[in-house]
């Protein structure tokens, strides 16, 4: 069911999906049993407050509670993550334009660090911002862009220097009880002002054979809309 819904968000980008005003500034969900508590979404927000963008999501459970068993190697190993998809454009956050659906990741991998200027990042839950599309070889269908050998497209400065289009910036993340919250300076993220976004979270799982796809999303936990129409809306905190 995620491959259609994912096909439906993809294909939106210019389509009346992507372009109808959101009914709702944030994202309420019913919670399910089905679902692991502490990725049982309940309500995803995104506002503005002051000079920041907040991220937040609210799940049934404890946030950030259970994480991936560690393998000892970096291919096949798994990722764990908070993901807000977004209507921004990849060239906003500093890649190339028109690339893909761009997303803020908080997510736990123990196995590899993927931080910027080397630094280190396995033992803590921690910020990326990616630039998610379709692939039919993945499990959930979707996968982190990749970057081909020799290409050298534009990328932020704090990209981890890795073969995805993804950034690693030191964002504030707190997890406090039920929920996740990342502050990002509103300077840094250029066109979030009235964008709209969903909420999910999701397993994702390094290729085993270290190809193309590197990072897929290889297991979705829950969608906050249930079909992915991004109906939320960036909105002043009240």
């Amino acid at each position: 069911m995620f491959r259609s819904l994912m096909a439906a968000a993809l294909a939106a980008g210019t389509a009346a999906l992507w372009l109808a005003p959101a009914a709702a500034h944030s994202v309420k969900a019913k919670p399910s049993e089905a679902a692991q508590a502490s990725f049982d979404i309940i309500e995803t927000t995104i506002v503005t407050r002051g000079d920041k963008a907040v991220f937040t999501t609210r799940v049934r459970g404890e946030a950030g509670k259970d994480k991936p068993d560690a393998t000892g190697k970096f291919e096949g190993s798994s990722v764990y993550a908070y993901v807000w998809p977004t209507t921004l454009n990849s060239a906003e956050i500093g890649f190339e334009k028109d690339q893909g659906i761009v997303a803020l990741a908080v997510t736990f991998h123990p196995d590899f660090d993927d931080a910027a200027y080397g630094a280190r990042n396995r033992h803590i839950w921690h910020p990326h911002r990616v630039v998610l599309a379709q692939e039919k070889a993945c499990g959930a269908g979707l996968k982190v862009i990749d970057i081909p050998a020799g290409a050298k497209p534009k990328v932020p400065p704090t990209w981890p220097n890795v073969p995805l289009l993804i950034d690693s910036p030191e964002y504030p993340t707190t997890f406090k009880g039920d929920s996740v919250d990342v502050e990002i300076p509103l300077a840094l993220i250029g066109g979030i002002k009235g964008a709209s976004f969903d909420g999910v979270t999701a397993g994702l799982k390094v290729n085993g054979n270290l190809h193309a796809p590197l990072l897929c999303v290889s297991d979705v936990f829950k969608v906050a809309s249930g079909d992915l129409s991004l109906p939320g809306k960036v909105a002043p905190a009240k």
